[in-house]
């Protein structure tokens, strides 16, 4: 049994004064801990100074070791060996008036004193960050594959990317694979043999995939793909070691993503290996330099892991049972023997906090709060489902204030992507909002991921259209359950779920009373010129330009004259993902026409509130709009 060092679960609180911005706007001490191969260190970023920094912080209770990377995107990072690490960063660089974003691998050490960036000899493209297998055997050299390309020029034969193999103690590289005219996907497996890789035109719309089963072999062509007919191709979630065999994420015949047994000399699915009843499988966890599968990430009402390894689940027994009732605990990191842990335990209401765990001891010791100021729950959160105007079955999470009103002002909330969902976790928006007396919905509007094929392809064609009626039909449902006041709601969004709050301004206003967007899109074809220029581009091209029967009439840059409700526009002057000129333009349009717009242009901002003065910021400008426009 073990050994738990949690206090009991606190009961939920009652009504209390609204606690500061500045405590929600706090950014998480500690993000994504990656466990090193032996347990003793974990690798991740922590908040310093309302700034994130990368850092290597041992278990032992001595001193973090930081690493800063200046003002470069720190986009992830893995464990190559005890003391090695391999970061993936990225920035923005200007080519022909346009700001590219460039990628690419850094080598750190454990003790943070080596800093080396990867760059295979005669340059480095735009994307150079692409790490296909890392060496994890015990004692092995620290060396890794490294799949990048070595010109941003398509008439360059670098263009497309070769795979380099890296000797990260040495310093010293070697090409493994050289480009090969449109292959721009590189697979290799445990045992650090490029095996596959994905070919596609310029524009990325027509693919092939290339396979050998030895290192001696050539490539050969083994299926064909093209985006335009809505065919793909199936590339191995994990290779096996028998040769010839892998696993790879398919439709099972209900439409839902499923892990198959799939040989890849005749692209052939075999039986299928764990499925979750109406919901896609997200991606596998993998034994650390083995091909051994031990359990596949999923998100049903919250994310999780459904274990295929039998110890593994067992110990997700255990610990479910220890943590209590109500709290979730997610396995976040592994040591290559498995026997060290790093476990988030928290609840949609709470932030949580991280801890490291020895099962040969037994223990769990905390090494972090995810929010400092929160250490008990706020706000309860629930997942509740209603009908669209047109039968589609709409799940939704909704976070209700602690005693609040029977009529309390809603705010509706749309995820960003739209390819993404709404899950019940803590959410310091939604939290902020409903400690400011509102109740918020989170509808997973129909093209959203994660509940199968045919919902997803539900939202092709309904940008702005149906998929924002399912927005509407929300606040609709909130009113007829009492759940809210309907007739007192706002739209507040980021990203697409920006886009979606101008929308809402722009279309009748009904049934809202003002909106608010944070990086959101203003011009839609705009967005799709700018997707254009990224290597591949004609994919995201080809996707965007079916989101509607015609996007220049679902932007709400081009109608300015239709907008009926205040709206709050705020976007960061970095934002590498949504340029800052969609709602700079938006911004000058409506106040051209003199319209109710307020605009706040934050200089230091990314897409993704990477400092906390830029989230409160924004949070303290929400709070005093919904003041005036929807006040609670």
């Amino acid at each position: 049994m073990l050994a738990w060092l949690l206090a009991a679960v606190a009961s939920a609180p009652a009504a209390a004064a609204p606690r500061p911005a500045a405590d929600f706007a706090e950014l998480p001490f500690i993000e994504g801990p990656v466990l090193s191969p032996d347990g003793k260190n974990y690798a991740a970023k922590l908040a310093v100074k309302g700034e994130f920094i990368f850092a290597v912080v041992p278990l032992d209770g001595s001193a973090p070791r930081l690493s800063r990377v200046g003002s470069l995107d720190l986009n992830w990072w893995r464990w190559v060996d005890d003391n090695w690490l391999v970061v993936g960063v990225g920035d923005t660089k200007p080519i022909a008036s346009e700001d590219w974003y460039f990628r690419r691998a850094v080598a750190v050490s454990a003790d943070t004193k080596t800093i080396r960036m990867l760059e295979p000899r005669g340059g480095t493209g735009q994307n150079a960050d692409d790490v296909l297998w890392t060496s994890t055997a015990t004692g092995e050299t620290p060396r890794l594959l490294l799949a990048a390309q070595q010109s941003i020029y398509f008439d360059d034969p670098g263009f497309y990317p070769s795979v380099v193999e890296f000797d990260l103690a040495k310093g010293t590289q070697r090409t493994v694979v050289r480009p090969v005219n449109g292959v721009s996907n590189w697979f290799a497996d445990p045992q650090g043999v490029v095996r596959m890789g994905i070919g596609y035109l310029a524009d990325g719309r027509s693919s092939r995939l290339l396979y050998r089963a030895q290192p001696s072999e050539g490539f050969r062509t083994i299926d064909r793909a093209d985006t335009r007919k809505r065919t793909t191709l199936t590339a191995p979630a994990l290779f096996l070691p028998e040769p010839g065999k892998a696993l790879a994420f398919h439709d099972d015949d209900k439409g839902f993503t499923t892990l198959y047994e799939f040989d890849l000399t005749t692209q052939t699915l075999g039986k299928p290996v764990i499925g979750v009843p109406d919901y896609d499988l997200a991606r596998v966890t993998v034994a650390r330099g083995e091909a051994r599968l031990l359990g596949v990430a999923v998100e049903t009402t919250r994310p999780e892991i459904r274990w295929t390894d039998p110890d593994l689940a067992t110990l997700q027994a255990e610990v479910d049972k220890s943590v209590g009732a109500g709290r979730h605990a997610t396995v976040i990191s592994m040591s290559r023997n498995q026997q060290r842990l790093i476990i988030h335990v928290g609840t949609p209401a709470e932030p949580g906090r991280y801890y490291a765990m020895d099962r040969g001891e037994g223990v769990m010791r905390p090494i972090g709060h995810v929010a400092m100021k929160f250490k008990k729950p706020l706000h309860p959160v629930r997942t509740v489902r209603y009908t669209a105007r047109d039968g589609v079955s709409i799940s939704a999470v909704v976070t209700e204030p602690v005693g609040k009103p029977a009529r309390a002002p809603l705010i509706v909330m749309p995820h960003g992507g739209p390819f993404a969902r709404d899950t019940e976790g803590w959410d310091w928006w939604a939290q902020f909002l409903a400690d400011r007396g509102y109740v918020v919905i989170q509808p997973n509007y129909r093209g959203s991921s994660g509940f199968g094929t045919a919902f997803t392809q539900l939202g092709e064609g309904q940008w702005g259209l149906a998929m924002q009626d399912d927005l509407d039909d929300a606040v609709a449902w909130a009113g007829r359950e009492g759940v809210a006041d309907a007739a007192r709601a706002c739209i507040v969004g980021a990203s697409y779920g920006g886009y979606a709050a101008m929308r809402a301004a722009q279309r009748g206003g009904k049934p809202y009373r003002c909106a608010v967007s944070y990086a959101g899109v203003s011009d839609l074809p705009r967005l799709r010129r700018y997707d254009s220029q990224f290597l591949l581009g004609g994919v995201r091209s080809d996707w965007l330009a079916r989101q509607a029967p015609d996007l220049r009439l679902v932007s709400p840059l081009n109608y300015p004259e239709q907008v009926s409700l205040p709206l709050l526009l705020v976007h960061g002057k970095l934002d590498k993902r949504v340029p800052v000129d969609q709602s700079r333009a938006m911004a000058s349009r409506l106040r051209k026409l003199g319209k109710d717009v307020t605009y706040i242009e934050q200089p230091l901002a990314d897409h993704h509130f990477s400092r906390a003065e830029d989230r409160l910021q924004f949070l303290e400008a929400m709070e005093a709009f919904l003041k005036v426009h929807n006040p609670a």
